[in-house]
């Protein structure tokens, strides 16, 4: 692993740390950015390619298989070659991704596009383990901060990247130059996850294993049965007999796949009863916001009240979304329910991932992390395909109690780990 030059200047521990956060940051921004400005065209691209309206929904699961795949089969090259080669790893394949997505849309050749769509999947996957990154150089008290922080980055880029005022030009560009017209947004996708490559090689060439040494030696530790070794190297299933382990895997992958669930359809639900597109935009727009824009703030409380009680209120304020949702067309009342849905996902993700980070040791957290992410992917694409299929056949109220009994489930695992949704004296204490 390469390390910082002896011939600059020695920097303290809290610079390395704040360069690291700064690298990962930049990273979940420019890759966020990437992946909005081709997902904002991947459906009608595919569409003109193929002729079939009813394939629309092709393009997001072949991107959610690449990410599963990647994240479960390069777990084990990620723990061995370390983390910042993974990540330089993800940012090249969601280059080569978006170039060949690209070409076959310039070319109208599916068999260059399709592969393409599930190498952009399996870079995006990868990079979204920055938040995993960060958590390890910080101490235990600073972990979902450090989470949060990064997952922030995602809100500029996911809304810099999804734009009209980016999208048209790309798109305008490339029909004059002669080639298809979505091809433009995806040769910048291109371009951005090379620069998430390229900005992740320079500014993380740390000893990461160092960092997070030292960081651990900030705070005097407390020691229990449940406390993870440094040179532990147990399976995911052994892994799931931890109450903790399991209550922060259920947290992430049922808030996704609830937010999926709540979220995945509501355009086609509003599009049926009448709204028009700059609604549609409205309600996407804050729900986007209540994902990453307050994520700093819920990282600051699963530091404080602690992982498990700001899971709760993540699971409950999920379900009070899927709940209030059908109730009203009126598009600021579906607004509200919207922004609750993406506040209760980052509340279950943001300290899903640092519950889960506290309960692995050094040596497995890349290789369970990597597991545990390619099966959140997996409750996207289900979530995903199931919600249209839902809507179709049954109507949104139905779509939306599927996932309120979804997001319940997180509440239902605390309960069975013996946890006890009350105010401490500690916890009060806490937000003083």
């Amino acid at each position: 692993m390469a390390r910082i030059s002896s011939s600059s200047p020695p920097q303290s521990h809290q610079q390395v740390v704040l360069r690291v956060t700064l690298a990962l940051f930049l990273a979940q921004a420019l890759s966020a950015a990437a992946y909005s400005t081709t997902a904002s065209i991947n459906t009608f691209a595919f569409i003109e390619l193929t002729g079939q309206k009813a394939l629309a929904g092709v393009p997001l699961t072949l991107v959610l298989v690449g990410s599963a795949f990647a994240n479960y089969r390069l777990g084990p090259f990620i723990q061995r070659r370390g983390r910042r080669v993974g990540l330089v790893l993800g940012g090249l394949m969601g280059a080569m991704g978006a170039l060949c997505g690209a070409i076959g849309v310039v070319t109208a050749n599916l068999f260059i596009y399709v592969p393409g769509m599930i190498l952009l999947g399996a870079g995006r996957g990868i990079l979204d383990q920055s938040r995993y990154a960060a958590a390890e150089v910080y101490p235990h008290s600073q972990r979902a901060r450090a989470i949060s922080i990064v997952v922030w980055g995602a809100t500029i880029g996911a809304v810099f990247g999804s734009s009209p005022a980016v999208v048209v030009p790309l798109t305008n560009l490339a029909a004059s130059l002669g080639i298809n017209l979505y091809s433009g947004p995806m040769f910048a996708t291109a371009a951005l996850f090379l620069m998430v490559a390229i900005a992740l090689f320079v500014l993380m060439a740390v000893d990461l294993a160092k960092l997070s040494r030292e960081a651990q030696t900030q705070e005097t530790p407390v020691i229990t049965a449940a406390t993870p070794s440094a040179t532990d190297q147990r399976s995911f299933f052994e892994i799931m007999h931890l109450a903790d382990a399991r209550v922060a895997a259920i947290a992430m992958v049922c808030g996704q796949a609830a937010m999926v669930f709540a979220m995945g359809v509501i355009g086609v639900h509003m599009k049926d009863n009448g709204h028009a597109l700059g609604d549609i935009s409205i309600v996407q727009t804050t729900h986007v916001l209540g994902m990453f824009a307050l994520s700093p703030l819920v990282g600051i409380l699963g530091d404080r009240l602690g992982r498990k009680p700001v899971i709760a209120l993540g699971a409950l304020t999920l379900a009070a979304g899927c709940i209030l949702a059908p109730l009203s067309l009126y598009t600021p009342w579906i607004a509200f329910a919207q922004t609750l849905v993406g506040l209760g996902w980052s509340a279950c993700y943001v300290s899903g991932s640092a519950l889960l980070t506290d309960t692995l040791g050094a040596a497995e957290r890349a290789r369970l992390q990597s597991t545990n992410d390619a099966l959140i992917n997996i409750a996207s694409a289900a979530g995903g395909l199931s919600g249209g299929v839902l809507l179709s056949m049954l109507g949104f109220g139905v779509v939306s109690a599927v996932g309120l009994i979804v997001s319940l489930v997180p509440v239902l695992a605390l309960i069975q780990a013996g946890f006890k949704p009350k105010a401490t004296k500690a916890s009060i204490e806490a937000l003083r």
